[in-house]
């Protein structure tokens, strides 16, 4: 049976007709302590909390229809290349589709056979033969979806797809992710347990090296939530794009950022005949609703009342069960790339690190003279491990060169290169001081 989802900001519901509502029963904010611009009264000001970002964090996304029989080939030769025992075979295993160097992977995952890998999207294709699955199941990824509008995100994948197959039907969301980034002077582990009213019976908190890091809901079930410090998880996830973003929205660069974040899985928006991309957009916030006012909820606990369903809201629930997630949510990303690139910034330490424990080690203090050593020792190096392999310099530098650039997405190999100085040019220059240009 098809359920409502609660519209806190429309008054309303959709139901499964996709029409609205009346608004039955759900838990809306006070109104007169918060405001559909995302901005806070008087009574909870910026020190107390501020909102920063909101939105979609992740999108998964499933195809139906049929790929080309000639892309399907293509796609069984470049996925035996990338099984291959030689680097130089494995590095060719990539597919150009529009703006796209797409790393074709050794291995499929689950029933789907082919796994396409870059910065915007990971694809996973299904055989011609399997009728029973979708064509394609597409994550989107988070970086990208802080870059673009969504429905430009969705016209860039469909043209994708296009290429690769006949699309039988739009998109269906199989889960998307809703977030609210905000900072809070809230002591975010002052609360116990029971403060959470919620469907789930899994209730987790966490600390990284004894510094409590956040909370855990239902993890692991069709919805769940997270409430987490989201500075100490980009610190592994390596998103420092989120950086200028929240810098952006007026973020100190000191305040704690947290994150509230759902997960919300296909049994749920089946649930409420919302499982189409095109029914799913416009009700973000009855799902962000939903998610904040029936299935979790932040409570103040009254020992005199058993009824927990009448517990007082918890002020900091107040505000974020009332983020108007279908507004934009901050600005976007200028820079961005589907190229999956390391920061040069890491190049660049890990490089100068390999300098100064080479001149240690050499006892030298003079940085051009060290640098010079250092690559002429690294071409002998290399040189005396590419004949102890049977190949010659060039080739062995080309050939990692093209194994980086398959992961990075950065070039696609076996194409025509254009002239450029290469390291003959430098061994021809000199035989004895090869980098006397340096």
């Amino acid at each position: 049976m098809n359920q409502r989802i609660p519209d806190n900001n429309a008054g309303g519901a959709v139901g499964a007709d996709g029409t609205r509502l009346a608004c039955a029963g759900a838990l809306s904010a006070p109104k007169a302590d918060t405001s559909l611009s995302n901005t806070v009264s008087d009574k909870y000001n910026s020190s107390y909390f501020m909102p920063l970002r909101w939105g979609i964090d992740s999108l998964y996304l499933s195809f139906k229809g049929a790929l080309h029989p000639e892309q399907q080939a293509k796609l069984e030769s470049l996925k035996v290349l990338a099984q291959s025992d030689f680097l130089n075979e494995q590095a060719k295993a990539q597919i150009k589709i529009r703006e796209h160097i797409f790393e074709v992977k050794d291995k499929g995952a689950g029933r789907f056979p082919f796994v396409l890998d870059d910065n915007c999207f990971r694809i996973q294709l299904s055989r011609i033969t399997s009728s029973s699955l979708p064509m394609a199941f597409v994550k989107i990824s988070s970086e990208y979806l802080t870059h673009k509008p969504i429905a430009d995100i969705v016209e860039d994948l469909n043209m994708v797809l296009y290429e690769l197959g006949a699309l039988e039907s739009a998109a269906n969301v199989s889960r998307i992710d809703l977030f609210a980034d905000f900072s809070s002077t809230e002591n975010m582990e002052s609360w116990s347990r029971e403060a959470w009213v919620t469907r789930s019976e899994k209730i987790y908190q966490y600390a990284v090296k004894g510094v409590f890091s956040g909370w855990s809901i239902g993890m692991g079930a069709v919805m769940s939530a997270r409430l987490y410090n989201k500075v100490l998880e980009i610190i592994d996830s390596k998103k420092e794009y989120l950086i200028p973003l929240w810098q952006a929205a007026g973020w100190d660069n000191q305040a704690t950022i947290w994150r509230l974040e759902f997960e919300i899985k296909r049994d749920v928006l089946k649930q409420f005949d919302v499982q189409g991309l095109h029914q799913t957009l416009p009700n973000l916030n009855g799902l962000w609703s939903y998610a904040t006012t029936e299935w979790l909820r932040l409570t103040i606990p009254n020992t005199q009342d058993s009824n927990r369903s009448r517990w007082e809201l918890h002020p900091l629930w107040v505000l974020l069960s009332s983020v108007d997630i279908d507004t934009p949510g901050g600005t976007l990303t200028r820079n961005f790339t589907p190229e999956r690139m390391p920061e040069m910034s890491r190049i660049l330490r890990m490089a100068f690190a390999s300098l100064t424990s080479y001149m240690a080690r050499e006892k030298i203090t003079d940085y051009e003279l060290g640098a010079k050593l250092l690559i002429t020792d690294l071409y002998h190096h290399i040189n005396n491990h590419a004949v102890n392999i049977g190949t010659d310099f060039d080739g062995l530098v080309n050939e990692r060169v093209a194994a980086k650039a398959r992961k990075f997405n950065t070039i696609l190999n076996n194409q025509p290169k254009p002239d450029s100085y290469t390291s003959r040019d430098y061994r021809s220059a000199s035989d004895g001081d090869v980098y006397e240009d340096f």
